[in-house]
């Protein structure tokens, strides 16, 4: 079974790009899905026949939660007799480091975020195999070779893509990509391609109250430059 890691931002046209690669694919694709508080997703997979489970992290980091789940999704996969198993990643603090050695990562984001935005994004954007650039259709092309060089600024490696969720526009030479991808066995002993974002403090366990003196584990404070 081929797997792909896709993640991004919110909003950014992760599943639109998704349903295009199935669509594409002309294979039994099937989909986890994560995120934190609610997804609305499952049902645009369930339309367009896609088997789809979907995860929700609650109070807990969405990368701690990928990566404690990940391999059971592999093992769902295999029992579905997918071809290919897709994760979708929302990447809310643009932190997010969801993607695994060996295995095809995706990014997507969308012009429509500012110029500025591939910089503000870490390991999900720069170690990405490849980025997929989203509505492009509502910018010029100037502003569309700009936003592919701040990319280009970020991660000079990646295959960048300029995908048009709504028709499909440009979504052939990924699904090729997809197509091409090796098959996983499985996920035991391979690693994530950066580290997660730590935190083990009192707020994680639960604390509410503000104040040093409710503050333990790990803290980071704020340095002002009139200090």
């Amino acid at each position: 079974m081929k797997m792909i890691t896709v993640a991004g931002p919110p909003s950014s046209g992760k599943t639109s790009v998704i349903l295009r690669i199935a669509e594409g694919l002309g294979l039994r694709v099937g989909v986890v899905k994560f995120d934190c508080l609610t997804s609305f997703d499952k049902a645009r997979y369930e339309d367009a026949g896609i088997p789809v489970e979907v995860g929700l992290s609650g109070k807990f980091c969405p990368d701690h939660f990928f990566v404690n789940n990940v391999e059971e999704c592999h093992r769902w996969g295999l029992r579905n007799e997918l071809d290919v198993l897709i994760t979708e990643s929302a990447g809310l603090c643009n932190r997010c480091s969801p993607h695994i050695t060996g295995v095809p990562g995706v990014c997507v984001v969308d012009c429509l975020s500012g110029v500025h935005t591939p910089r503000k994004i870490g390991p999900m954007l720069k170690l990405a195999d490849v980025v997929v650039v989203t509505k492009g259709d509502i910018v010029s092309q100037a502003e569309r070779e700009v936003f592919g060089w701040s990319v280009r600024q970020v991660n000079s490696k990646a295959r960048i893509f300029f995908i048009n969720g709504i028709t499909g526009q440009g979504a052939f030479m990924l699904t090729k990509t997809v197509a091409d991808a090796p098959d996983i066995d499985a996920l035991t002993d391979r690693r994530l391609r950066f580290t997660t974002p730590a935190a083990a403090c009192s707020y994680c366990t639960g604390e509410t109250r503000i104040g040093e003196y409710y503050q333990m584990g790990m803290m980071r404070k704020l340095q002002f430059s009139e200090e």
